[in-house]
């Protein structure tokens, strides 16, 4: 009765079945694997994030080989001596911390050579105006600049910070604002919008949250990097295409088989002289 599977129709068709099957099934296992790559990735940079290893100057991470932050620096312990800018504190608003709305206090610390840090002494609280979304609050009043920045007295002359490196925010980054501040805020900590601000001689890449904030704030937690690195839309993205591919491989195995049971009843029934008869 499946005699008719040897005829070349039958063999082409089936061959044609076969490699589609192979491709989807190809196709679903690459999916897959970029899926599970992502998923490593999200794991070494938790990892990275949490594990902030030996206590490092800031020079021996964002040297000339590596200048900037990357997901293997990120979260690590650094250390960078200078003296802070007073003059020229900022605050960073949207700052979400234990469920409560606030700012980054961002003070620069100008090192020996002239480079300058930008150094989150910790998070105040403070919600934003009402009618301006992004502008100064109760815990952010007066200006936002020099002396006027919540966190008490800023030690003079120089000091060595110990903190976590952290990556540069970008538009995206829970929290960032792209324009629109009052003077002496800043929408988010990266190397171009502190240049726009302050014209030092150059600034690091990233940013370091200081491990001991003073009176008055709260050390600001080490914050995962995103764009990419974690398990973002495109990771179930390729979840998805893996269960579409492997369904249009079972959906061509299904209708094979449709087919050839439809043709052996055919068949049987030609046997049995059931044609049907045409006018």
């Amino acid at each position: 009765m499946y005699r008719f599977l040897l005829t070349p129709r039958w063999l082409s068709g089936t061959a044609v079945a076969m490699a589609a099957v192979a491709v989807c099934v190809w196709l679903g296992s690459w999916q897959l694997g970029r899926f599970e790559d992502r998923v490593s990735t999200h794991q070494e940079t938790k990892k990275a994030v949490t594990a902030s290893g030996d206590l490092r100057p800031i020079d021996a991470l964002l040297g000339p080989a590596t200048p900037q932050v990357t997901t293997e620096t990120v979260g690590k312990s650094v250390t960078v001596t200078g003296s802070y800018d007073t003059e020229h504190q900022l605050l960073v608003p949207n700052r979400v911390l234990d469920g409560k709305q606030g700012y980054y206090v961002l003070t620069p610390l100008r090192t020996a050579d002239g480079h300058a840090v930008a150094v989150v002494r910790g998070w105040v609280p403070g919600a934003p105006a009402a009618g301006t979304g992004t502008g100064t609050g109760a815990g952010a009043t007066a200006g936002a600049t020099g002396g006027s920045v919540p966190g008490g007295l800023v030690p003079d002359g120089q000091v060595t910070v110990t903190g976590r490196l952290q990556a540069n925010e970008a538009v995206g980054t829970n929290g960032a604002v792209a324009g629109g501040l009052p003077a002496g805020q800043l929408g988010m900590i990266n190397r171009a919008s502190l240049l726009n601000v302050l014209e030092y001689d150059g600034w690091y890449d990233g940013w370091v949250a200081a491990d001991d904030a003073p009176a008055g704030l709260t050390s600001v937690p080490t914050v995962q990097p995103q764009g990419g690195d974690g398990l973002t839309l495109r990771a179930f993205q390729n979840l998805g295409y893996t269960l579409e591919w492997f369904v249009f491989g079972g959906f061509v195995v299904f209708m094979w088989f449709r087919l050839v049971r439809r043709e052996a009843e055919a068949e049987q029934d030609r046997a049995l002289g059931l044609d049907p008869v045409l006018d």
